[in-house]
């Protein structure tokens, strides 16, 4: 039954996706050729409406096909026409899906930064162009080392993302980790936390220095799978007992601002303790909305 369900709603989600894709692309195939900022502007709320629908569709069939218990804690008062930096623990694929279905709607369409391999995604790639969601190279410390451009390329794209950001309201969405947690990456790093890695401070900083004073909070979310680490299949085969998400409003740090985080060693480290403290918190927050399951 539960590999049944999973290839009905992958099926549904397919279906969803090329409903909602193909009108989307078209839209932003007028909004290419049309040179009036004004009527641009107007065509971007229409394709992030589409988009939120198909969120939307997607979220309604995982709570009627799934079973999966969703319980969300400080979410209210969000604005949903306002500018946030959403940060985000990491540990499967599903953290996505869970993230759109708890803020969709409640604050604007979540774009992430994605790897530019992703833009070949069939129908996908073609979405997250039109949407804007920044494509970066995610290069290596090594492959940044040799070859020091392929680094300014990264922060170039970054800053011209950000910058498009500041006229539309947005929700910048960044996995501060920078990978998905394993119990083989948490070893390597020698990580002080127990249920996390260790946070990339720089990235944070650099999205609140181009974005400036138009974000209006950061969005720390703590995403806790009781049952343990899922995979997509989980997901839609039913097999994903309950989630938990905790959402705390934090001011912008803006001390950084002005690019002062790259250029002063001092705001640097008051930053990174800034960061490590966020993540101390999430790891009790983790550590008890855990609990309960390591007492059974």
């Amino acid at each position: 039954m539960s590999s049944l369900r999973a290839a009905l709603v992958m099926l549904l989600i397919v279906v969803n996706t090329l409903l909602h894709a193909l009108p989307l692309l078209l839209v932003a195939l007028c909004k290419a050729l049309l040179p009036f900022d004004g009527l641009r502007r107007a065509i971007n709320r229409l394709l992030a409406a589409m988009a939120e629908s198909w969120i939307g569709v997607n979220s309604a069939m995982i709570d009627r096909l799934t079973g999966t218990r969703f319980h969300v804690d400080g979410a209210a008062g969000l604005q949903v026409d306002g500018h946030y930096l959403v940060l985000a623990n990491h540990q499967s694929w599903v953290d996505i899906v869970v993230l759109q279905k708890v803020f969709n709607r409640r604050i604007p369409l979540l774009r992430f930064f994605l790897k530019r391999q992703l833009f070949w995604v069939p129908v996908l790639g073609l979405a997250w162009w039109a949407l804007d969601f920044p494509f970066m190279g995610r290069y290596t410390r090594r492959e940044i080392a040799k070859n020091p451009e392929l680094g300014k390329r990264d922060m170039e794209a970054t800053r011209r993302a950000c910058e498009k950001f500041r006229a539309l309201p947005v929700a910048v969405m960044n996995f501060v980790e920078g990978t998905r947690f394993t119990p083989d990456k948490h070893a390597r790093q020698a990580s002080p936390y127990r249920h996390l890695l260790k946070p990339k401070s720089g990235g944070v900083a650099f999205v609140i220095d181009a974005m400036g004073d138009a974000l209006h909070a950061v969005l720390d979310v703590t995403i806790a799978y009781p049952a343990g680490r899922p995979t997509m299949i989980d997901l839609i085969g039913g097999r994903i007992p309950e989630v938990h998400v905790r959402v705390r409003q934090r001011p912008i740090p803006t001390e950084v601002m002005g690019g002062r985080y790259q250029d002063d060693r001092a705001v640097r480290a008051r930053f990174q303790q800034w960061m490590n403290g966020v993540w101390q918190e999430k790891d009790a927050d983790l550590e008890r909305l855990l609990e309960p399951v390591r007492h059974q």
